[in-house]
């Protein structure tokens, strides 16, 4: 299995030896195509030879034992089946890329080449950078020449006999040491010691550095470099010359790089809810593996979870523990490692490659401290050899779905399959359950418990609707705030509480516009208008990461009138600043949470009441705990209802109602201010009221009646390409092509509302299953299509996108 966007597996040669050592799931050096060397991985090994192209030879094996174990196989199989990729992307997307060796082909120069005159103009531009470097890249000769198309070149140069290649195999997993420091053996006696301390004696800083190693050896632990420079206050280069003399000498030992600290405490007793939430779901158990636990904001579901992680760690089996957010782990991690402690590990994109590798190698080998696992949705790809539980926490999150790159699964649903791979148990946990996951336990596929009050019984907040279309005409308005809510903030702030105030936009504003010809600026690679940020004053597009300096006038009439539209939360923070400048205000989205720790520092800093008012967009709303929190602001309702999508109102709710949550979660009732235009809107009625079952039945009747998911499934076709007269004729192409075979079924071609992203054009086709219509031969029939499809000369270099549940 390879690496690469392709379907099939391929057959490579190897000796008897080579195959009595090798097993499935192993890592192999081979070359694929003229020159390049991929990292493959045994899938299986037979006597049939390939009858279509002769099998090469492995170039070599890279492991002495498997890393990815069958079951592992199996599921990346099923995921390739069901969501429609390649077999290579899942494997590429499921391995830490220190795993995945590339070739980087090196150029050399050749040193008995000396007649300059026969190169070509871009053939010399090469021989002379190889003049002052002595080796480059591909990659590098594509910047030099700035073009992409190199290899003809290269070719050439090879063919004058001015260069030559070799290719490397990179690796580039490389284990933590420690540096630790000890005392020469000849020294171990007194005699010797007082005489290294007399020949010292001029030296004082050696002298103190060798004083201040006997006093940190009294704890008979191996002493750290960094330690002896820390507590004797003296520099390496001290170190160093004592290691010349033949004194110390330095040595080191491997360390994982995550550790968490082990102090493991007893279970928090649960309340009687709790208790019986707790009792229902282990009966529901004995004859459903997948249960959905509908707990409302604030009802304490993570101790329920920790009660259920500890029966099955007692089996000694794993637990896999999905979140949608990386900003949720920073808490959780906290809670976890208070009961569990080391035997915790964390797997997301906010961790380095190598961190990633050792959290692998950890659960492969069924390590003590990868017993329970937390991570985005990335780590359903880990290689668990036993699992007994997967608590899947709010399991509504739209997060959990990958929409870019392929794989596009859906790690809520992938999870289910991989418990039943493993015969684990599944929980889905949330307060606002998605309609499909519902809907099923409405139909009695998964067991359903209810969790109704919050913990401690407080109750739920009290959630006003402002109308500002009103406070706008009688002038209540001060920027974007209404006089109401700046009532309800200056109330909170003054009891010494905490306000979180949510606004599902970065940056400044979304619009630029010229007051004088209307015009704003656009980013020149995306059909959308780029966002201020006022921060560091540049304009930048969100989609492909444009930036530019903030003009001074209008780039079409030259006017200086450019004024701002809409408002994100930079905008929202800098109001605050200036109506409560006493007060400190922080800001919680994209551009603040860089960096693995960005997000830790943020929510510690609120957790530790530094912040008062903290703004900040959807990554607030989702489960995380503040004891303080005593108001919650929704400052806009209307552009989260006002989308086109067939979900839009659900997610609206599901956000309203997980933001309202994060409000009077301890002591008293908190307070929920939503500034709406349209308070008669009946989502926001029932999110006023917090009515999950009136949302659920209204929604499910707009459901049947336009057949859309949980009654019809839908596969989403995208097309995307430079040229868009290519685009357009392959689209309807298309889309003739699916009509002849799925009727009426199928909608489109539409175009969606950013129809160019990255110069890429883009356009769409929904195909609609009937629940009575086979999901598996609609499959196979788009699949003939669309091999008919790249058959099709002209349409080859359009690249063709499946997204199977594409919500």
């Amino acid at each position: 299995m390879l690496p690469i966007p392709l379907q099939k597996t391929f057959t490579y040669s190897v000796t008897e030896e080579e195959a009595n050592f090798l097993q499935k799931g192993m890592r192999v050096a081979v070359s694929f195509g003229k020159s390049k060397m991929y990292t493959g991985l045994i899938f299986h090994i037979h006597q049939t030879a390939p009858t279509l192209y002769e099998a090469k030879e492995i170039h070599q094996i890279l492991d002495e034992k498997p890393i990815v174990n069958e079951l592992q196989l199996k599921h990346w199989q099923w995921i390739a089946n069901y969501y429609m990729c390649a077999l290579g992307d899942v494997y590429r997307a499921s391995l830490p890329s220190a795993f995945l060796l590339e070739s980087e082909t090196i150029v050399y120069k050749n040193e008995a080449f000396v007649d300059e005159s026969i190169l070509a103009d871009d053939e010399f531009l090469i021989s002379e950078a190889l003049q002052h470097q002595s080796q480059l890249t591909i990659h590098q000769i594509a910047d030099i020449l700035g073009r992409k198309k190199v290899m003809p070149i290269v070719n050439e140069l090879i063919k004058k006999s001015v260069i030559y290649i070799k290719e490397e195999i990179y690796e580039t997993y490389k284990p933590k040491l420690v540096k630790y420091i000890r005392l020469k053996e000849c020294y171990k006696s007194d005699e010797s010691l007082n005489a290294l301390l007399e020949e010292l004696s001029r030296a004082k800083k050696q002298r103190v550095a060798v004083l201040t190693f006997f006093q940190l050896a009294t704890s008979k632990k191996p002493i750290k470099a960094k330690d002896l420079e820390k507590a004797a206050n003296v520099s390496s280069t001290i170190l160093k010359s004592l290691v010349a003399k033949d004194i110390f000498e330095f040595y080191q030992v491997q360390t994982d790089r995550i550790n968490f600290k082990g102090d493991t405490n007893s279970l928090k007793e649960l309340n009687e809810y709790q208790e019986k939430a707790l009792s229902e779901i282990k009966t529901s158990f004995v004859e459903k593996d997948v249960t959905l636990l509908h707990g409302i904001t604030s009802s304490g579901k993570t101790e329920v979870y920790t009660k259920l992680i500890q029966k099955v760690l007692d089996t000694g089996k794993q637990v896999l523990f999905l979140l949608p957010e990386i900003a949720l782990t920073t808490q959780i991690i906290t809670r976890l490692q208070y009961y569990f402690g080391n035997q915790i590990s964390v797997f997301h994109s906010k961790y380095s490659m190598n961190e990633r590798v050792e959290v692998w190698n950890n659960v492969l080998e069924n390590k003590t401290k990868a017993q329970i696992i937390l991570g985005a949705r990335s780590s359903i790809f880990l290689p668990f050899s036993n699992l007994g539980l997967i608590v899947v926490d709010e399991e509504h999150e739209t997060s959990y779905k990958q929409f870019e790159p392929t794989p596009r699964y859906n790690a809520r649903d992938a999870a289910i399959v991989l418990a039943k791979m493993h015969n684990a148990k599944i929980l889905l946990g949330s307060a606002t359950p998605s309609l499909e996951s519902y809907f099923n336990a409405q139909q009695k596929k998964y067991g359903f418990v209810e969790l109704k009050r919050r913990f401690g019984n407080v109750q739920l907040p009290k959630i006003e609707l402002i109308d500002i279309k009103e406070k706008h005409r009688k002038k209540e308005m001060k920027g974007h705030f209404s006089d109401r809510m700046l009532k309800l903030i200056t109330e909170a702030i003054e009891e010494k509480e905490q306000v979180i105030l949510f606004q599902n936009r970065r940056g400044f504003s979304p619009v630029v516009e010229c007051k004088t010809c209307g015009i704003s600026p656009q980013c020149p690679n995306c059909d959308v208008s780029l966002t201020y940020h006022k921060y560091k004053n540049e304009l930048r597009c969100h989609y492909c990461n444009y930036q530019r300096a903030m003009p001074n006038s209008c780039g079409a009439c030259g006017s200086n009138t450019l004024d701002t539209k809409g408002f994100g939360t930079e905008q929202i923070e800098l109001e605050l600043k200036e109506f409560f400048p006493d007060f400190k205000i922080g800001r919680m989205d994209l551009d603040t949470t860089r960096g693995k720790f960005g997000y830790q520092k943020i929510i510690g800093a609120f957790e530790a009441r530094e912040i008062d008012i903290l703004v900040g967009t959807q990554m607030l709303s989702k489960g995380l705990d503040f004891e303080n929190v005593s108001l919650v602001g929704i400052l806009n309702a209307d552009s989260m209802l006002n989308f086109p999508d067939f979900r839009a109102h659900e997610r609206a709710y599901d956000m309203m109602v997980q933001v309202s949550g994060r409000a009077g979660r301890s002591k008293k009732q908190g307070n929920v201010a939503i500034q709406t235009y349209n308070p008669y809107h009946q989502i926001l009625q029932q999110v006023s009221t917090t009515n999950y079952t009136e949302m659920y039945k209204e929604q499910l009747q707009d459901r049947w009646q336009y057949n859309y998911p949980p009654y019809y499934r839908l596969i989403k076709i995208t097309l995307k390409h430079r040229d868009f007269i290519k685009v357009d004729s392959g689209i309807n192409w298309l889309f003739r092509a699916l009509y002849n075979s799925f009727g009426e079924h199928v909608l489109g071609p539409t175009t969606p509302a950013v129809s160019r992203i990255r110069n890429l054009y883009i356009k769409n086709v929904v195909i609609k299953i009937p629940p009575k219509q086979s999901l598996v031969s609609t499959k196979k029939q788009l699949q003939k299509i669309k091999n008919t499809f790249e058959a099709v000369k002209e349409f080859r270099p359009i690249r063709f996108i499946i997204d199977v549940d594409a919500y």
